[in-house]
């Protein structure tokens, strides 16, 4: 039975759809050592999904420079503090991997932030924005492409939350590898139709 993928998902069907959640590990880092032993077994994987989070500024013309970079696998989550540690030389060699496809999205805006953390040459990094198009699908935000693709809900609940607390709250971790985690599937999904042609897409104006 192919499935109905839509040019542009009605963001009101959202609320009704049962929600994603992350049921893997989750591992805060917030040391160079951790971060060592999190990348080592990383780059042992065949895929991961990324994505960051900064701490909202309410006042104009105030900034914050990015304060985590959560990496995951198919089942674990690796919630990197930059804001604690820095970008140590682990997580440099992580970001310029050129093995290891990782997933994610507005990676430009991702890598802009972590560049002004430090310098280096992004490696193997694969923006699904640029990919949904090719399938007839116009809508570029996570929790549009996740109902559209699997018809349930990413909750975006936390995300205007203090992501420098001294300690992330249960909600916060979910919500962040969540995130990462979606991004793998997405992927994935993606290329199997891709390949099998086994949908039918549905023009839409929501």
């Amino acid at each position: 039975m192919e499935k109905v993928i839509y040019s542009k998902f009605n963001k009101k069907d959202i609320a009704t759809l049962p929600r994603a959640v992350f049921d893997g590990r989750i591992f805060v880092i917030t040391t160079a050592s951790e971060a060592e032993k999190a990348v080592e077994y990383l780059l042992t994987q065949d895929i991961l999904g990324v994505d960051t989070e900064t701490k909202p500024s309410f006042k104009k013309g105030r900034t914050y420079e990015v304060a985590l970079l959560q990496v995951s696998t198919h089942d674990t989550c690796f919630l990197f503090r930059l804001n604690i540690m820095g970008m140590t030389p682990a997580i440099i060699r992580l970001l310029e991997d050129v093995k290891i496809p990782k997933i994610g999205l507005s990676l430009h805006d991702d890598i802009l932030s972590l560049h002004k953390r430090a310098d280096f040459v992004p490696g193997n990094f694969i923006d699904l924005q640029k990919h949904v198009c090719e399938l007839g699908v116009e809508d570029l935000s996570l929790q549009k492409l996740y109902a559209n693709f699997f018809h349930k809900k990413i909750s975006k609940s936390v995300r205007l939350s203090n992501w420098e607390t001294d300690v992330l709250s249960e909600s916060q971790k979910l919500y962040a590898a969540t995130d990462a985690w979606a991004c793998i599937n997405i992927y994935e999904e993606l290329l199997r139709l891709e390949q099998t042609g086994d949908y039918k897409l549905v023009k839409s104006d929501e």
